[in-house]
């Protein structure tokens, strides 16, 4: 009975990244096609989606390769785009901080913008209650062989379409980001942290090695957590004026 409980809570969580993976499956085609445009092989495109698996940090790693950046470039530009999911990992802290090093070092390397976005959903309206890693691994598992096959379907019609990477397909991802986020915007330090990491991300638009997007994920954050406080305190405030 155990077992199909796991069994259970995988499934649902690979059901729940559905629309994010589906949306996620033009992105990964076109970065096995700028691989292939890059003049990389087969093999070092595909083992960069393997090892690496980061999204957004993989189109940066293939263009400095090519660009004949050193490794200590590549691996420090990587290191600093990937460090939003510092802030992914501080928010799951509370529901995975009773698994074992091993399965948090297993959901480290899975951690995804994607996973991470139903994962914390799950594990909000959850709380306490047991198989939250059964359904992460059920989400990053099916998000992992989802980018791999596109990684490699990429690199097959790279080679028939030399234009795919010029079509704009990583909209997708876009698209489907926006459509889980803000049904989630329910408080106005919610709206205020969007509103900021909007804004910023437009202006910041042209920072280096998406640096900007790293910069505006602190700030906004740091807007939200200062306006809710802020709001709690007027709350407290107007509570014991009233009594």
């Amino acid at each position: 009975m155990k077992n199909t409980n796991n069994m259970s809570h995988s499934i649902q969580g690979a059901k729940d990244s559905l629309p994010l993976i589906l949306a996620a499956m033009p992105f990964g085609i076109v970065f096995g096609a700028l691989g292939h445009a890059q003049g990389l092989s087969d093999w070092v495109v595909m083992a960069i989606s393997i090892f690496v698996f980061a999204g957004a940090s993989q189109f940066i790693a293939v263009t400095l390769l090519a660009s004949g950046a050193t490794l200590p470039v590549i691996v420090l530009t990587v290191f600093v785009v990937n460090l939003r999911h510092s802030l992914y990992a501080v928010s799951l802290i509370p529901f995975v901080r009773h698994f074992s090093s091993k399965i948090r070092v297993l959901m480290g390397f899975l951690l995804t913008d994607e996973t991470f976005a139903v994962a914390y959903n799950e594990a909000s309206k959850r709380v306490g209650q047991s198989g939250l890693n059964y359904y992460y691994f059920g989400s990053a598992g099916l998000m992992y062989l989802n980018w791999q096959l596109c990684t490699w379907i990429g690199i097959v019609t790279g080679n028939q379409f030399p234009q795919l990477t010029e079509f704009g397909l990583d909209v997708a991802m876009v698209v489907a980001f926006i459509g889980i986020v803000v049904p989630h915007l329910k408080m106005p330090s919610h709206w205020l942290c969007a509103v900021v990491a909007g804004v910023g991300g437009v202006l910041t638009y042209e920072w280096p090695h998406q640096t900007g997007l790293l910069f505006c994920s602190v700030l906004a954050i740091s807007v939200g957590v200062l306006s809710e406080i802020q709001l709690n305190k007027r709350a407290r405030g107007a509570k014991e004026t009233n009594d």
